[in-house]
C-alpha cells in the first residue's frame, strides 16, 4: 500500500474526528480508511489512534506523529506549487531594501534588465543605510553587507567582500601608518554614525577571534559615499568594503593598512524570511544579481 496515502489518510481522519466523517469527505467507505490506518500502525509498530466509526482519540505517539505528518504534507504541497509556478510567467510586486550607495550602483541599475525578462513584475527599492526590519516593514528581500543574519532569515551569498582600513598616500606621509590596532587611537578615523554605527568600534580578526577597536575622529556621518569621499580627500582613515574601493586601490589613490587584521567574511548577501514558499520573483532576482557579480572584472568596471 502507498505510504503517502496511509499518511494522508491518517491526517484526514485525525482532523475530521472520525472515520465516518473522513470517509464521507473522500467518497469512500470507512472500512477502506480503517484498513489504511491499520496498515500504517502495523508498519510502524505503534498504536496511533483508538477509533470507532463515530469517534476517535489519538494516542500520545499518534499526536506527535500527526504534527510531523502535517508538516510533511505541507512541504509536499509547497513543492508542487513551486514546480507548478515555474511553468508560468513570473509576476507580482518585488519590494527590495538595500544599502544606499551599494543599491544605487549595484542593485537598482540591474532592475531594467530583469524587467525585460519578466515584464509582469513590478519592483520597488528602498535604498537606506538603516538596517530595516524586512518582515515588519513589508519587504520581500534585503541586501546586506557583512554583519550577522537573524536565524529566522535565509542568507544567500552574492559576492565575496572584505572590510579594510584605507587612506591616501598623502595622509600616511603626514601621519604615518598604523602598525597595530592600538595605533588607530592616534589617527583621525572617519566613522559611520547611524544608530551608534562605527563609533562603537571597527571590527577586526586577531588570532582568529573577532575584536572591536574603538575609533574617533573629527568627522562622522551616516552616508557611506561621503565617508568614501573624505577618505579620498586625505581627511582621515576609512573602514571600507573592498567592493567600493577597488578602482582606487588599483590606481594607488588609496592604500590599505592593517591587512593582517582585516575582516575577511564581510560578504554581500541577499536575505529573505524563512518560509516554505519562496516567490519566483525573489529567487530569480537573487540569482540574476549573483550571476552579474560573478562576471570577471565586474567590481572594477562598475566601481
Amino acid at each position: 500500500m502507498d505510504r503517502f496515502k496511509q499518511i494522508e489518510t491518517f491526517v484526514q481522519v485525525a482532523e475530521a474526528g472520525s472515520l465516518a466523517a473522513a470517509a464521507l469527505k473522500e467518497g469512500v467507505s470507512p472500512v477502506i480508511l480503517g484498513r489504511r490506518i491499520d496498515a500504517l500502525e502495523k508498519r510502524l509498530g505503534i498504536k496511533l489512534m483508538y477509533r470507532s466509526t463515530r469517534r476517535l482519540a489519538l494516542s500520545e505517539e499518534g499526536g506527535a506523529f500527526l504534527e510531523r505528518c502535517k508538516q510533511l504534507l505541507g512541504d509536499w504541497e509547497m513543492a508542487e506549487n513551486e514546480i507548478s509556478a515555474g511553468r508560468h510567467a513570473v509576476s507580482g510586486h518585488l519590494i527590495v531594501s538595500a544599502p544606499a550607495a551599494f543599491g544605487r550602483k549595484h542593485v537598482a541599475p540591474h532592475a531594467p534588465a530583469f524587467l525585460r525578462l519578466h515584464p509582469e513584475v513590478q519592483i520597488s527599492f528602498n535604498l537606506t543605510d538603516r538596517v530595516v526590519d524586512i518582515v515588519r516593514e513589508g519587504y520581500d528581500m534585503g541586501i546586506r553587507i557583512g554583519g550577522s543574519v537573524d536565524p529566522n532569515f535565509v542568507a544567500v551569498k552574492l559576492a565575496q567582500n572584505r572590510r579594510v582600513v584605507c587612506g591616501t598616500p598623502a595622509y600616511f606621509a603626514r601621519h604615518g601608518r598604523p602598525k597595530t590596532l592600538e595605533d588607530l587611537a592616534r589617527h583621525n578615523c572617519l566613522a559611520f554614525n547611524l544608530q551608534g554605527g562605527q563609533q562603537r568600534g571597527w571590527y577586526f580578526k586577531r588570532q582568529g577571534k573577532l575584536v572591536t577597536t574603538r575609533v574617533a575622529g573629527n568627522l562622522d556621518c551616516n552616508d557611506g559615499e561621503l565617508l568614501h569621499r573624505w577618505a579620498l580627500e586625505g581627511l582621515g582613515l576609512g573602514w571600507r568594503s573592498t567592493w567600493e574601493i577597488q578602482r582606487e586601490l588599483l590606481s594607488g589613490e588609496l592604500e590599505t593598512v592593517l591587512d593582517e587584521y582585516a575582516l575577511p567574511d564581510y560578504d554581500i548577501l541577499a536575505v529573505y524570511p524563512q518560509q516554505r514558499f519562496q516567490p519566483a520573483r525573489v529567487r530569480l532576482f537573487i540569482e540574476q544579481l549573483r550571476q552579474i557579480y560573478a562576471r570577471p572584472n565586474y567590481w572594477i568596471e562598475n566601481a
